[in-house]
């Protein structure tokens, strides 16, 4: 499932969901009546009635973690790259193509006798170079060449548009460093946590181990490493101040960062990533590099280069010979989210080449399996919703006029970008290599890192896509006031030009009304037409917005998802405000089409009526199986809420729903009067 990581340059969201599988045939509902359980009824529990017998007869794989119908069309897409990267067509690409280029790389990553000869050794100089340190002088040079190689050295560092000036890029830094999930891993006793870091301490015991170092050493630098992330932790942001955007930017000179780090120069940081005009950027967390600075001195150089020389081992684990690969498995998917077994080698290696060559790949996907006629279908949808939201928007009844035109503006300029990008990225100075796998992805970093350097001090390339077409997700950005949609989720089941409107309202319709709806949630608004972070909102009418927020915060704080874990609302607010704004929309937008159509607004498929039809696909949206374990990681650091709820909160807010199913007031899918939650 894709997920946007907390520390996001571009503050992007994205939709991590799941659907069903319907035939294009007339003859069929596209709705599967075995998957619903009658046991349950709608207007009690309306995810299970759906989904319940699906879930009961789709169990979670061995290789995975979770497991519902989004995974099952990740699956399809997976599938349709492989063969792709394995045709003959890249086999006997010309040298300096991106289809040689993207074989060899996989080739790199599948030829596991090579990797097992290799062992280590190509890590060797990484490893030298760290065992080289021994001023503090040293240690920050070495964390600037890190980074101009494309890792990370303690912090993020990257670029992206500027908050207050979005049509430039700028520099960011971010604060980073930590091993496990989040900051509470380290900092809270409940049991799951106490277990989870003494398995992570004797993981990176393992790992060192495998790299040479003795037992007693490798025991000693397990908990060095502990202790020095543990105080990085405490200054870290929580996954819920993380989501704010005044806890993401902070624009200061080169030389006020200096002053802030005194230890670390900036200017030489800068000078060693290729630039050398940097007037300044933004130190996004203050107080965490006025820590880290003082770590820098405090923490011994010892302890630093067990630290460093763990997570550039763990980190290259991948790439690494099978014993590796094992154990890096064993803590980070098995221990802590539950994962039985590892995906096979195909499915890990194409990953690789996604994370380094995504829209490389991408390409090659387009041509192969993304109709024209699905763009312009989309195209046509997000125009229909966008219509239905305006309307919205124009008859709220706790809006200003002031706020309200400053809203319409806002809508009026966020820009779709379907199916893939009009322009593609040119690969030309990337070199790979059919041997090599770890020198292959040093090669693509080193290229990806220069790549983002060289936008900095430009203008932002609004061509430019930060998802890949082959992947199954959609997203909105805030810099830029523009939802993505790629070509893997512009088809079935999410998407079918032959299908009736309810599936297709109920299905995509939902998904492009949550994006566009990201634009007016809880961070998104912060955000004006432009994408600059400024306020555009009226004191009272912020003050109404938030109050309306705040209930469905209770709403989902109230959600017991697993022993006594609750939801938390706070963390997942812009994606619960982004399903409620979507699935209303979607209905509007489908109400208005079938005034278009009267005969099949009064249709019945299976005896289902449109408005029936447009529930039940979305319930089906969100249904999966996820291994526990899994769901607390999730729970913990994870934006978007857990799949049931989100199937059944939105649609207990509509009183549509409710007179579709006939549910009545005290059943626990209606919420009315002062629970009932009412934004866009």
């Amino acid at each position: 499932m894709s997920f946007c990581s907390r520390t996001s340059l571009a503050l992007g969201v994205a939709l991590a969901i799941a659907s069903t599988t319907y035939a294009a045939s007339p003859a069929h509902s596209g709705l599967d009546p075995t998957s619903f359980d009658t046991h349950y009824r709608p207007c009690d529990d309306f995810y299970h009635y759906v989904n319940a017998n699906w879930i009961a007869a789709n169990p979670i794989p061995g290789d995975r973690t979770r497991w519902g119908t989004f995974d099952e069309l990740r699956e399809a897409s997976l599938n349709a790259q492989r063969a792709l990267i394995q045709s003959p067509v890249v086999a006997q690409a010309a040298k300096g193509t991106i289809e040689q280029k993207l074989g060899d790389f996989y080739a790199s990553g599948m030829d596991e006798a090579a990797i097992e000869k290799a062992g280590i050794s190509p890590l060797e100089h990484e490893l030298t170079d760290i065992s080289a340190i021994k001023t503090v002088a040293d240690l920050a040079k070495y964390l600037g060449s890190a980074h101009a190689r494309g890792i990370d050295g303690f912090f993020g560092f990257g670029a992206a548009p500027d908050f207050k000036n979005s049509s430039m890029m700028i520099a960011y830094a971010n604060e980073g460093g930590l091993g496990l999930p989040e900051r509470a891993y380290y900092l809270e006793d409940k049991p799951d946590y106490v277990k989870i870091r003494s398995d992570y301490v004797a993981h990176i015991e393992n790992t060192l181990a495998l790299a040479g170092v003795n037992p007693a050493e490798a025991k000693r630098d397990a908990q060095w490493i502990l202790a020095l992330e543990t105080r990085d932790a405490k200054a870290s942001l929580s996954p819920i101040e993380a989501r704010d955007p005044a806890n993401q930017y902070h624009y200061v000179s080169v030389a006020d960062a200096d002053n802030v780090t005194p230890h670390f120069s900036w200017a030489v940081f800068f000078a060693a990533q290729g630039l050398t005009d940097i007037q300044g950027f933004s130190l996004s967390q203050p107080a965490w590099f006025i820590e880290f600075d003082k770590m820098l001195t405090e923490v011994p150089i010892e302890h630093w280069k067990a630290y460093l020389r763990y997570h550039a081992i763990d980190d290259a684990s991948p790439y690494l010979a099978h014993a590796f690969v094992e154990e890096h498995f064993d803590f980070s998917a098995h221990k802590l989210r539950g994962q039985k077994e590892m995906e096979p080698r195909w499915k890990r290696v194409l990953a690789a080449v996604n994370g380094h060559m995504g829209q490389a790949m991408g390409q090659l996907y387009v041509k192969d399996h993304f109709p024209p006629e699905a763009k312009k279908s989309a195209d046509d949808l997000v125009a229909n919703l966008r219509i239905a939201l305006q309307a919205r928007i124009e008859k709220l009844d706790w809006m200003s006029a002031t706020t309200r035109a400053k809203a319409l503006e806002k809508l009026a300029t966020f820009k779709p970008k379907i199916g893939y990008p009009d322009k593609w990225r040119d690969w030309s100075g990337l070199s790979i290599a059919r041997a090599g796998y770890l020198d292959n992805a040093r090669a693509a970093n080193k290229f990806n890192h220069d790549w983002r350097m060289a936008r900095i001090g430009k203008s932002v390339d609004k061509t430019e896509w930060g998802m890949t077409p082959q992947t199954v997700n959609a997203s909105y950005s805030p810099l830029k006031n523009e939802i993505t949609f790629p070509a893997a989720i512009l088809q079935p089941p999410y998407f079918d030009a032959k299908a009736d409107d309810a599936l297709n309202y109920g299905g995509i319709g939902a998904v492009i009304g949550h994006e566009i709806t990201h634009g007016f949630d809880d961070k998104g608004s912060q955000f004006d037409a432009q994408g600059n972070n400024r306020n555009w909102w009226t004191d009272e009418d912020r003050k109404q917005f938030t109050a309306r927020a705040d209930k469905l915060v209770a709403q989902f704080d109230g959600y017991v998802a697993l022993e006594d874990l609750h939801v938390k609302g706070k963390l997942t607010l812009g994606e619960n405000i982004a399903d409620l704004g979507g699935l209303n929309i979607a209905y509007d937008a489908m109400q208005m089409a079938l005034k278009k159509n009267p005969t099949e607004a009064k249709s019945r498929i299976d005896g289902l009526t449109q408005n029936q039809r447009f529930f039940l696909n979305f319930a089906q949206l969100w249904r999966s199986n996820v291994l526990p374990a899994s769901a607390k990681v999730s729970l913990n650091t994870d934006p978007h809420a857990p799949g049931r709820f989100r199937a059944i909160a939105a649609p207990s807010n509509m009183p549509a729903f409710a007179q579709t199913f006939s549910c009545k007031a005290g059943d626990a899918m209606v919420r009315d009067g002062d629970t009932q939650v009412r934004i866009w």
